[in-house]
């Protein structure tokens, strides 16, 4: 692999994998298409002049791509599904507070996840998702409220209690102090 596609994956995959939950997929979708996009990042002979977007990019087509056939393959994956599909290894806060994230509309959904695992700015995320920076930044300031209703709820009371957070709860926590 050449060095600067291994360091780019050794430094982003764990969060490009969230992001493809984010857009719809499972966490073996979300690898096997992670999978495809280094794959193909290995055959280009030079880097890409911004790597990190560029990878993103691959991603989400990618991403979005598997989806559209998704349909086609639910019928003969659903027995599998069972059998070969990553067990929940979670924590009871993790999965309350992806629990909420998965409840936001898609649009949503994904600006939270560049804003808050990829660090992306609202310049960046328009560029990515090719939308406005306001129209970014209003999606992530929407998505934030609809998750700080749903973990105040009696989910985030018990969470309280365990001191443990994500960046969701995180989020959450500066919105309620607002």
């Amino acid at each position: 692999m050449s060095h600067w596609c291994q360091k780019l994956y050794e430094e982003h995959a764990p969060q490009i994998l969230i992001y493809g939950r984010a857009l719809g997929l499972s966490h073996s979708e979300s690898e096997d298409v992670l999978q495809e996009t280094f794959l193909a990042l290995m055959q280009k002979e030079t880097a890409p002049d911004e790597p990190r977007y560029y990878c993103l990019r691959s991603f989400r087509n990618r991403a979005l791509n598997y989806r559209r056939g998704m349909w086609r393959r639910l019928a003969r994956e659903l027995e599998s599904l069972r059998w070969f599909e990553r067990g929940p290894v979670e924590t009871p806060q993790e999965r309350v507070a992806m629990r909420c994230l998965a409840r936001l509309p898609a649009e949503q959904r994904e600006v939270i996840v560049l804003k808050l695992w990829h660090d992306y700015t609202f310049d960046e995320i328009g560029k990515l998702l090719e939308l406005s920076p306001n129209t970014a930044a209003g999606r992530y300031r929407y998505g934030l409220e609809k998750l700080r209703a749903c973990l105040t709820g009696e989910d985030y009371e018990s969470l309280e209690s365990d001191g443990e957070t994500t960046p969701i709860l995180d989020a959450a926590d500066t919105l309620t102090e607002a």
